[in-house]
C-alpha cells in the first residue's frame, strides 16, 4: 500500500477546491466512481467550490464537468487555457511562435512526436498510431491531421511531446527547458508526455486565475495532483494534496497525502482533508 498522510483536519476554511484529472479525480480506467461522485456532492453542499485544471484540452475536460456539474471556470492546457463550463474562452495564454518552432524541431530530433493545441483544435502529422487513437478515445476527441506543422505555430496553446520510450524522457523534459530558457513552461505530464506551454501557463499560474475568477483567496484554495505538472500549483495553494500514486517528488511538495486513485484516493481527501475544513 502507498504511503498515506493520516486524517488530520487542517486548519482555516476552504472555499474552493481545484483539481487535476488523470491520475487524481479519475481511476487507471478514465472512470469517475461511485465514492468520487459522492464526494463531489458532499463538497458542493458544504459550499465548496470545485474547479478543474487538466494538461487536457477544455474539450476533453467536458465530460467530467458534465458528470460533476461543475459550475465554475476550469482551466485546460495547464493553464494554457481557461474556460467557462460551456466552453467559452475567457483567457488564452499562447506560445511565441518561434518558440513553438523550436520545440517541435528538437521534439522531432529527439524521437518525441510532438502534437500541437490551438483554442479547442487538437493538430497531429499522423491519426492512424497508437498514441492517438488511444488519447481519441480518452479524451473523446478527434484531432485534426496536418502533413506539417508549419503555417500553425500561431495561437499554440500547448505542444504535447509523445514519447514512446518514458525511460528517456525526463532527460528530454530536462534539455528542452534549458534550450528554451525561460519561453516555455516545460513539464511531464505522464510517463509518455511532456507539455510545453506559454512561461505563465502552468497550473499554479491556473489555479491563482481561477480563485481570482471566483473571488477567493489561494490560501483558501485546496489543489489535488499527481504528477510534476501538478507541482505548480501545490506550491500555490492553502492546502497541497499528493495523490498515493504520485513520485515521490511530487510527494514532496505536498502537505498530506491521500490513497492511490485505485483507492479512491480523491474521495478520501475530499472526506479527510477538505470537509473538515468547510
Amino acid at each position: 500500500m502507498m504511503p498515506m498522510t493520516p486524517p488530520v483536519a487542517p486548519a482555516g476554511g476552504v472555499r474552493l477546491v481545484v483539481s487535476d484529472i488523470d491520475g487524481t479525480l479519475i481511476t487507471p480506467e478514465r472512470r469517475l466512481t461511485p465514492a468520487a461522485r459522492q464526494a463531489a456532492d458532499d463538497v458542493r453542499r458544504a459550499g465548496i467550490r470545485l474547479s478543474l485544471v487538466s494538461s487536457r484540452a477544455p474539450r476533453g475536460m467536458m465530460q467530467f464537468v458534465r458528470e460533476l456539474r461543475i459550475d465554475t471556470p476550469i482551466a485546460g492546457l495547464n493553464g494554457g487555457l481557461i474556460c467557462d463550463p460551456d466552453g467559452t474562452i475567457r483567457e488564452r495564454l499562447s506560445l511565441d511562435p518561434e518558440t513553438a518552432r523550436t520545440a517541435v524541431e528538437f521534439l522531432i530530433a529527439h524521437g518525441v512526436e510532438p502534437w500541437l493545441y490551438i483554442d479547442h483544435d487538437w493538430l497531429v502529422r499522423r491519426d492512424d498510431t497508437p498514441q492517438v487513437r488511444h488519447e481519441r478515445d480518452v479524451v473523446q476527441t478527434t484531432p485534426v491531421r496536418v502533413d506539417d506543422f508549419a503555417g500553425h505555430y500561431e495561437n499554440v496553446g500547448k505542444i504535447m511531446g509523445v514519447s514512446s520510450d518514458p525511460a528517456s524522457l525526463p532527460g528530454v523534459e530536462r534539455k528542452l527547458a534549458e534550450l528554451l530558457d525561460g519561453k516555455a513552461s516545460v513539464h511531464q505530464s505522464s510517463p509518455i508526455y511532456l507539455d510545453i506551454t506559454h512561461p505563465r501557463a502552468n497550473k499554479g499560474y491556473a489555479a491563482k486565475e481561477l480563485a481570482k475568477l471566483l473571488d477567493i483567496d489561494i490560501r483558501d484554495t485546496v489543489c489535488i495532483g499527481d504528477m510534476n505538472n501538478d507541482i505548480p500549483m501545490l506550491k500555490e495553494a492553502g492546502v497541497s494534496i499528493a495523490m498515493g500514486n504520485a513520485p515521490d517528488n511530487v510527494k514532496a511538495h505536498a502537505r498530506f497525502v491521500t490513497r492511490s486513485n485505485t483507492q479512491d484516493g480523491w474521495a478520501f481527501a475530499m472526506e479527510n482533508f477538505v470537509l473538515p475544513r468547510a
